[in-house]
């Protein structure tokens, strides 16, 4: 008789809204006169900046897992991304919260 194991699929990843869970989104970068500006267009505030292409990268990523937390806390719904969206995208970002 085989034993089942009670732990998940290697590579399983958790559903969203279920513990931790991968939250991918498109992301734009611009350059905006000395700095470039960033935001994921389908995440309402979500933006930050930077002084060079990889520091609003950076700080963009810093700003999705702020926003993500702050909209847990507070119990409001999650959008994501569409699908589509993500394949055509030129750049997109993915966290786990």
């Amino acid at each position: 008789m085989a034993r089942r194991s009670s732990q998940p699929k290697r590579n399983a990843l958790p559903e969203p809204g279920a513990g931790l869970a991968p939250y991918i989104y498109r992301v734009v970068i611009e350059p905006d006169g000395d700095r470039y500006h960033a935001e994921i267009p389908a995440l309402v505030g979500c933006y930050s900046w930077g002084y060079t292409y990889e520091e609003a990268l950076k700080n963009i990523k810093e700003a999705l897992e702020l926003w993500l937390e702050v909209k847990k806390q507070a119990g409001e719904p999650i959008p994501l991304e569409e699908p589509r969206a993500i394949r055509n995208a030129e750049l997109t970002i993915g966290v786990l919260a």
